[in-house]
């Protein structure tokens, strides 16, 4: 199945721009007419696993962050954001909730239950030491 329409972005892997990548995919997607709350939770999506690159992926210094955006015919949403970091040694535990190597003092552990919450599909794929790929998979319903 061929995209109808795709972009792509690049940037360091800092706090501040997490917001960017936030707004990035919002007006990219806007043409689409989303309600509030499709919007809504895709933001939230693309927030977690920004997050997750900024915090987990480069712990020790900045690296690079890609997103890139794809929409096929029935209004499905693809969003990858990936890393060149360090790499997820074990998916499956990574993924359950509370789950975190950050400081537990500072970080919950929930951020791919809140991916899985708010997307249709979240697929995670990593190699330690080669970087994570996160694909959130979300249809867009047409409004009424």
């Amino acid at each position: 199945m061929k995209a109808e329409n795709t972009t792509k972005i690049q940037f360091d892997s800092l706090s501040v721009n997490e917001s960017y990548a936030r707004g990035a995919a919002a007006a990219f997607l806007a043409r689409y007419d989303p309600t509030v709350p499709q919007l809504a939770d895709i933001k939230t999506a693309v927030s977690e696993a920004v997050t997750n690159c900024i915090v987990h992926a480069y712990p020790d210094h900045i690296g690079p962050v890609a997103m890139s955006i794809a929409v096929y015919p029935g209004r499905e949403v693809h969003i990858t954001v990936a890393d060149k970091g360090i790499g997820i040694p074990d998916i499956p535990q990574a993924m359950e909730p509370l789950f975190t190597t950050g400081n537990p003092e500072e970080r919950s552990g929930l951020g791919f239950a809140v991916m899985q919450s708010f997307m249709d599909k979240v697929k995670v794929i990593s190699k330690p030491g080669k970087g994570t790929k996160v694909l959130l998979i979300k249809r867009l319903t047409q409004r009424e």
